[in-house]
């Protein structure tokens, strides 16, 4: 595995490691559990529930991160510290390495922030043809990382949505997907994708907000029968999307997608808000 430390320090076990020394990285070779947390004025966002994510990817596994709830949160706190973290992507990582047995790491990882023009212009997305064995556990596997990179590379595109065997879309590679027909969003079924924390919030707000969310998987066949769609994930929030291959969408323009968005950018500034005290 590559090394993915961003900054001076990350953590290893609980205790604070140099990036000068990232050999540790280089000994991974099973496929890690692992866990991105955004980070927003030094507050990492929905942190207890990506947390309880996380615990529940080891238990569809029947694996012991070998960390406790406790330990773990202190670790964050402490990268934070240490890095003088404002605004940064946090990635949790369980995994054996030889040698050393279990082995837990934190660290700031690769951060891309949308900019203000992909919101304003929405993204350009592409289908990439994969099936999840199993969806709701969060395990990296290099493969199917390095192919989803060669297809955004090849179609220029911002993120892929994954097409499984029967020419439905569950997913993207990194995020939730949400469809707009009319003023009803579409998604997938809990049970057919990983469950972003993002989406769990999406789902909050559409419910104060009347509107109306069928959980139900779009064929690609329908594709050009949306009025709107939009991306969700830890980095992205909510990202409209401008085009799939060929297929326009003026998402940008939607007034559900419009109204969604300002919804949870409100919830997500008084989560900040109301727990900035415990982690300074």
């Amino acid at each position: 595995m590559k090394p993915e430390v961003m900054n001076e320090y990350y953590m290893v076990n609980g205790q604070i490691q140099s990036a000068k020394d990232m050999k540790i990285f280089e000994m991974i070779e099973k496929p890690p559990i692992y866990e991105v947390i955004r980070a927003i004025n030094g507050v990492p966002l929905f942190f207890e529930e990506h947390l309880e994510r996380m615990y529940n990817t080891a238990k569809l596994i029947d694996y012991d991160l070998g960390r406790s709830k406790a330990e773990i949160r202190e670790d964050i706190k402490s990268l934070i510290l240490k890095n003088e973290v404002e605004s940064e992507n946090i990635k949790l990582l369980s995994t054996e390495v030889d040698g050393m047995g279990k082995v837990f790491l934190v660290y700031n990882s690769e951060t891309f922030y949308p900019p203000k023009e992909y919101y304003e212009n929405g993204i350009h997305t592409t289908l990439y043809k994969h099936e999840r064995d199993n969806p709701n556990a969060k395990v990296q596997f290099a493969s199917f990382k390095e192919g989803v990179a060669k297809a955004l590379k090849e179609n220029n595109a911002f993120e892929v949505l994954l097409v499984n065997n029967s020419g439905y879309i569950p997913e993207g590679s990194r995020s939730n997907m949400f469809f707009v027909k009319g003023e009803k969003v579409y998604t997938a079924p809990a049970s057919e994708v990983l469950i972003g924390i993002t989406r769990k919030h999406i789902f909050d707000v559409c419910r104060s907000l009347g509107v109306k969310i069928i959980e139900e998987t779009i064929h690609q066949s329908d594709l050009k029968k949306l009025n709107g769609a939009f991306m969700s994930g830890t980095s992205v929030n909510v990202l409209p999307i401008s085009s799939i291959d060929h297929i326009k969408i003026d998402s940008v323009n939607n007034p559900t997608i419009r109204e969604i968005n300002r919804a949870y950018i409100k919830k997500m500034d008084d989560y900040i808000s109301d727990h900035k005290s415990q982690w300074t």
